[in-house]
């Protein structure tokens, strides 16, 4: 019997495209986990078990189920059956959370191969005394941050009753168009492509950001730092001011970017514009289906609660208009990805990336072991040297700041964030 052959969807082509040599199209999930199922009381990790439960889950996922092959010019997904012991592996110990942090940083250099399905899960000791890391890679050419999030949920326990996804109201409320305005009203039709025409100029020829430490060539050395603070506390604090969750997100990014120019010694730009994607609703077999907006983080104003409250005042129309735009012009197939790829490499457009996907309410545990704290880490891309993924779990927003190493202060970066997080949450 043939495997079944499946081609790639435009989008989930088209990042395959973005996946190359300096720049591996990888994001990871990295958890802590202590003692319970899988895990005995002193650490040791019974991977049998844990690859026996996860080889059930996997059956339920077809999306882990398949791997790349190409034909011609064109891509095609072919049923695969993993081989579990290599794709769910022990690896060797690190030294601490910070040495998960360096090994996290390693690994979002490193390709998968595409021989096999575009995942794994490393199983690390060492983080803590009776516990250990599970680190989830994923491909984005299987997954969006919402289509991943989806995944994680389904290869973990199932969650108790009455836990839902957290921080944000439904994707399909977020993303229906207005009763108002049908999704065939030429009105809409026209400022679409309208729209459409001004990004497109806007990637080509956009120059938005001077000659600075976050725009250029990255480096092959890696940082990724962990970050979190309680949600509720941020979102009862922010919430009289018009402002959600994500808008103290990037207010506390932007307070990062002043520190990390600052220590640059850089003259502090009056606006930095970011990029950030936003869910679109789910429609059709894509794994991504993101839109993007642009968000202008005002580093000149020198009152942070007045910058949290101009950047609510642009997210609350920009978020709209992504939605309603769709996914990224360039992004819609292969070839417009590989013509923005060699744009991208010396674009100034944005000066980095924000992303923020819910998570659940309550919390996972793996094969029976506890979740004791999760962290998303984001891939960078084009010139852009640090970016910012976040992600809320058992009542904290948890992120993950990426950056090169080499060339950014991710250390300032992260100390600036945390404490303008704490700041906003008091």
């Amino acid at each position: 019997m043939q495997p079944a052959v499946q081609k790639l969807a435009p989008a989930d082509e088209a990042n395959l495209a973005l996946d190359h040599v300096g720049q591996v199209n990888v994001f990871l999930v990295a958890c802590v986990l202590g003692p319970g199922g899988f895990l005995a009381p002193d650490g040791t990790p019974d991977m049998e078990r844990l690859q026996s439960t996860l080889r059930a889950r996997i059956a339920d996922l077809p999306a882990l189920r398949r791997k790349v092959t190409q034909v011609g010019r064109r891509h095609y997904w072919v049923e695969s059956v993993p081989d579990v012991e290599h794709h769910i592996r022990l690896v060797e110990p690190v030294d601490g959370l910070a040495g998960l942090q360096d090994k996290c940083a390693e690994l979002m250099s490193q390709p998968l191969a595409w021989d096999r399905p575009l995942w794994e899960i490393l199983v690390i000791p060492g983080v803590t005394a009776t516990g250990l890391a599970a680190v989830l890679r994923i491909h984005h050419a299987l997954a969006d941050g919402m289509t991943a999030a989806v995944i994680v949920q389904q290869l973990f326990d199932p969650a108790e009753p009455g836990e839902k996804p957290a921080s944000e109201p439904p994707t399909h409320e977020l993303t229906e168009v207005p009763r108002h305005q049908p999704r065939n009203d030429p009105r809409r039709i026209l400022r679409r492509l309208t729209t459409g025409l001004v990004r497109i100029r806007k990637t080509v020829w956009g120059n938005g950001v001077g000659g600075t430490v976050l725009l250029g060539e990255r480096s092959a050395h890696r940082g990724v730092a962990f970050l979190q603070t309680e949600i509720e506390a941020l979102k009862t604090a922010v919430r009289p001011r018009g402002a959600t969750v994500n808008d103290a997100l990037l207010a506390a990014s932007a307070s990062g970017f002043r520190a990390v120019l600052m220590a640059a010694g850089e003259p502090i730009p009056a606006w930095l514009p970011v990029s950030e994607p936003v869910a679109l609703r789910r429609l059709g077999a894509a794994g991504n289906q993101v839109g993007v907006m642009s968000v202008q983080l005002p580093l000149g104003e020198p009152d942070p609660d007045m910058r949290l409250t101009l950047i609510a005042a642009q997210t609350r129309e920009e978020k709209v208009q992504a939605r309603d735009q769709g996914t990224l012009e360039f992004m819609r197939g292969p070839v417009g990805a590989r013509i923005l790829d060699r744009l991208a490499r010396r674009q100034h457009l944005v000066a980095g990336f924000v992303s923020n996907v819910p998570g659940p309410k309550g919390t996972f545990r793996l094969a029976g072991a506890p979740v004791m704290a999760l962290w998303p880490v984001g891939v960078l891309a084009a010139n852009v040297r640090l970016g910012v993924a976040a992600v809320s779990y058992a009542g904290n927003l948890c992120c993950g700041i990426h950056f090169d190493a080499l060339n950014v202060r991710g250390d300032a970066f992260a100390e600036a964030m945390g404490q303008e997080m704490a700041r906003l949450g008091k």
